[in-house]
């Protein structure tokens, strides 16, 4: 298959797991404490990844092993706390939404950190996605006044994260097998997961015998294999084949499949909302274009 017909099959699929992955959080967070699903999620990604990806850790040169880790906690670790607490407070629909914002940052940190330059058309997309993302908030706040919507600011923060990696690794790693990155980066992240693990008391007996935790697990099992193990595999060579933007542009169908997730689990939040999300998306478009 051509790397042009390549990259938009791992769009949809990446748009499907990912889609899913609010949903999953948020079932996982009814027997898991943010910290706990956090760095369980980055345990359980990275031993399935290790195994699958050990012996390409070779094809890793020594002078790239910082951006490999710079790209492991930015793209991966510091996210997951981050939309684990933002998920106790704002709907896992509106967290979908507020990602996609993602390729807005990719573009504007892009240009001040990497030398991107903006087009016109980029900047006007910019300032439409980030009247979206306050509109998103604003609205979001007012529909569910009993949320600490301030917690949105959390998912802005990982989009942030995700658009330095996006850049890092079309910049540093573009030779890199994209197994090689995705195994490096959770080598480099599994001591300080555990470490956050155990400083959790996740291990005491109280924490093991509570009957919501056999399924949370479950639902962090299939968040953590499929929806950062194998999606981070596919996500890295999609940015390998195609552009930083093109592949935050993932984000464009996230929130289709994260808002149906919510209709399904009983979410609420008004057409201003799904408005609101319109116009991130128009950014986003312009953006691209």
């Amino acid at each position: 298959m051509q790397a042009s017909s390549k990259k938009w099959l791992y769009l949809v699929v990446l748009s499907i797991v990912w889609g899913s992955s609010f949903i999953l959080i948020k079932k996982a967070l009814l027997g898991l404490s943010p910290l706990q699903l956090g760095a369980l999620r980055t345990l359980m990604a990275g031993t399935f990844l290790l195994l699958a990806g050990f012996s390409t850790l070779k094809k890793i040169s020594k002078g790239l092993w910082k951006w490999i880790a710079i790209s492991g906690f930015l793209g991966t670790f510091i996210p997951a706390f981050l939309f684990a607490f933002a998920e106790t407070e704002i709907n896992s629909a509106v967290a979908s939404m507020l990602n996609s914002t993602t390729p807005i940052m990719a573009l504007i940190f892009g240009g001040l950190v990497f030398g991107i330059p903006f087009s016109r058309n980029q900047f006007l997309g910019v300032i439409i996605g980030l009247v979206g993302t306050c509109l998103l908030i604003y609205l979001g706040a007012e529909l569910n006044p009993g949320k600490n919507y301030w917690y949105a600011g959390l998912v802005l923060i990982a989009s942030v994260c995700y658009a330095f990696n996006v850049n890092i690794i079309k910049r540093y790693l573009q030779e890199v097998p994209a197994l090689a990155i995705a195994a490096g980066n959770f080598l480099v992240l599994m001591v300080p997961a555990f470490l956050v693990l155990w400083f959790t008391d996740f291990f005491s007996d109280e924490r093991l015998q509570q009957e919501t935790l056999l399924p949370a697990l479950g639902y962090l099992a299939l968040l953590a294999l499929v929806g950062t193990g194998v999606a981070k595999v596919l996500f890295n060579k999609l940015v390998q084949i195609s552009s930083p933007v093109f592949a935050t542009s993932v984000t464009y169908m996230i929130p289709i499949v994260a808002v149906l997730w919510g209709i399904v689990d009983g979410e609420q939040f008004g057409v201003g909302q799904i408005a609101a999300a319109g116009v991130i998306l128009l950014g986003v478009y312009l953006a691209n274009k």
